[in-house]
């Protein structure tokens, strides 16, 4: 018999965070809504509301194990209907620091495809669901709440949602999914309470994405290409297979600076990367769709955690607590995460949610935006933004990068620790930072054609002899 909680609650959007957070709260409410204002695709295709989703997405180990959580089956269901697996270090190809990682079997299983593919069998296994309802087409404008603005009692729409007659809908909760552009700090305000304290770090990442065909001797078998912004260009560039033999290349830059939507000048910029292989795969590959364009102004943390009144029935989760710079790939994972805080917070009590709630988020939120502020602070035009903590952290990340060139455990380590599988304090244990000086002190790591030769040790595309 399920454990009920609330009689019903509302989630606001129907992104990752919010279908995350509706499968948690189907297991404690009699009935779960969720509002969209996107009017959804029957199949796996891009949709206005997620515009990223025409570009490369990465679902970390640590992301796909808390879905897998949530929606049991969901790693075996994907790869049968057609999306990629692979050893996260073995079949993959990672340029940082002017070294490649050395490569070979590291435990972690990826899964690569398309995010208009994980969300449609995500809000598919959802909807399944008979106590969820999807709402589509329906704009949130607004929150009601008691004469006293102490609760938070259902939310007021931009007009009746289908199969409604009135323009509010009441819940005993509320989570606003909806995405950075949340108004949720403007709704608390109008309620009488403080907006949440704000960490901004602006990059204006700009990148340009086209799919291609893929074929088994592109790349030598690697499934993943992932070349980080260097100095002097500061630009980086990924190719990742998905469902339907296609491959996603998506190259950017910082402050504006991507390729035109054009065939010379995409392969051009390519071959300003550090490391080549995007560009002899653009040599090789068909394009089979045309460029899409996508620009980031700055990853942003609202800290609700720091707030000292909060109104029950309302909480804030994804996008719209923190919005990550997306090359590092580490949203739709900080929303599933975020989502199992939910649950242990809902099988503890409902007393004092929100400020339970805010208070695990913000220590899942930590390790993840460290790791994306600390790479964006290498950046020249950052430099006023570090500290001396950034300039260590750098600098030792750099060492790290280039010992684990050669040595596998190293590899695997900084592995685990991008995907959020280990703390990133296991690169600083004593018998790491051994490790890390004495790789420094071995010949030849510190050279990028050194890498190569032994993380790919075979040419990176197989041409047809002739």
């Amino acid at each position: 018999m399920k454990s009920t909680s609330f009689s019903h609650a509302i989630v606001i959007g129907a992104g990752m965070a919010g279908l995350a957070a509706a499968r948690v709260l189907s297991a404690h409410c009699d009935r779960v809504t969720v509002l969209e204002r996107d009017s959804l695709p029957a199949n796996a295709e891009p949709r206005r509301g997620v515009p990223h989703g025409r570009h490369a997405h990465g679902l970390l180990a640590r992301g796909r194990e808390g879905l897998e959580q949530l929606f049991p089956g969901l790693t075996k269901d994907l790869i049968a209907d057609g999306a990629v697996a692979g050893d996260l270090l073995a079949d993959a190809s990672w340029f940082n620091y002017g070294v490649y990682l050395a490569s070979a079997p590291c435990g972690l299983t990826g899964i690569l495809l398309s995010r208009p593919m994980l969300e449609g069998y995500v809000r598919g296994r959802l909807v399944a669901d008979p106590c969820v309802r999807l709402l589509q087409g329906t704009q949130v404008k607004g929150l009601l709440a008691d004469v006293a603005r102490r609760r938070v009692l259902g939310v007021a729409l931009a007009a009746p949602a289908p199969g409604e007659t009135s323009e509010t809908m009441l819940a005993d909760l509320v989570v606003d999914a909806s995405g950075r552009h949340s108004r949720a700090p403007q709704w608390l305000e109008e309620l009488g309470y403080a907006k949440p304290e704000e960490e901004t770090l602006e990059v204006d990442i700009a990148y340009t994405t086209r799919l291609l065909r893929r074929r088994p001797q592109h790349l030598a078998g690697k499934r993943v290409v992932v070349i980080s912004a260097e100095p002097p260009a500061w630009r980086f560039g990924v190719a990742l297979a998905q469902e339907d033999d296609r491959w996603i290349v998506t190259l950017g830059g910082y402050f504006g600076d991507k390729p035109l939507a054009e065939d010379r000048d995409f392969l051009e910029f390519a071959r300003t990367l550090p490391a080549p292989e995007v560009a002899d795969l653009l040599t090789v590959a068909e394009p089979i769709s045309d460029f899409s364009a996508f620009q980031f102004p700055a990853s942003r943390r609202r800290r609700y955690e720091r707030l000292s009144r909060l109104p029950t029935g309302y909480l804030v989760i994804g996008d719209a607590l923190c919005s990550f710079n997306p090359r590092y790939g580490q949203g739709m994972t900080a929303a599933a995460l975020q989502a199992l805080a939910l649950r242990d917070c809902l099988a503890e009590s409902s007393e004092k949610l929100a400020a339970r709630f805010y208070a695990k988020a913000s220590a899942i939120t930590d390790i993840p935006w460290q790791i994306a502020a600390g790479g964006d602070l290498r950046h020249p035009r950052l430099a006023h933004r570090r500290s001396l903590g950034d300039r260590f952290l750098n600098w030792y990340l750099g060492k790290v990068n280039r010992a684990a060139a050669r040595d596998v455990g190293l590899a695997r380590t900084f592995i685990q620790v991008a995907n959020l599988m280990m703390p990133p304090t296991r690169l600083l244990a004593p018998a790491t930072m051994a490790r890390v000086a004495i790789g420094n002190l071995r010949p030849g790591t510190t050279t990028a054609s050194a890498a190569r030769q032994h993380a790919i040790g075979q040419p990176l595309i197989s041409r047809p002899r002739g």
